[in-house]
């Protein structure tokens, strides 16, 4: 892959990441560590991207909470390493939690207002966002299935 071709996908998953409202920078910082074929250091990570360090532990921390990284200490050492996760599966299903959750708090609504306008918006909105479990469900479960092979 080129430079420009390795920056702007890099740039790229910042941007995706960005508008999920995580940091640019931990979304830069992801881009890399998919790009990575080894564990990669904070100080590389910061030169590679002209980020602060603060910045990197930063990103780091928080693609580790939400499954992406996986911070790997070194022996005898307090430099860390980091590498990219499948951890894409861990963001489906805390998007899946949050969604089941919402589902819950919006059933709860349903007995606060009668049948009318509110109402049906209420069970449109319920029965979107049921769908969206029902959906992910059922691609989380066929790519457990595809990535586990034969048992």
């Amino acid at each position: 892959m080129s430079a420009a071709g390795r920056g702007a996908f890099i740039t790229s998953v910042g941007d995706l990441l960005a508008s999920w409202n995580l940091p640019h920078a931990t979304g830069r910082v992801y881009g890399l560590l998919l790009l990575g074929e080894e564990p990669v250091s904070h100080d590389t990570i910061a030169a590679e991207l002209e980020l602060s360090k603060g910045a990197v532990s930063t990103a780091v921390r928080q693609l580790a909470s939400w499954g992406l990284a996986r911070v790997i200490p070194q022996p005898g050492s307090r430099r860390l390493l980091v590498e990219a996760t499948g951890g894409i599966e861990s963001l489906l299903e805390a998007s899946q939690a949050r969604a089941r959750t919402l589902i819950a708090a919006l059933r709860e609504g349903q007995g606060l207002v009668a049948p009318g306008p509110a109402r049906e918006r209420l069970d449109d909105v319920i029965g979107l966002f049921a769908g969206y479990v029902d959906v992910g469900g059922e691609l989380l479960a066929s790519h457990r299935r595809r990535t586990s092979g034969p048992s």
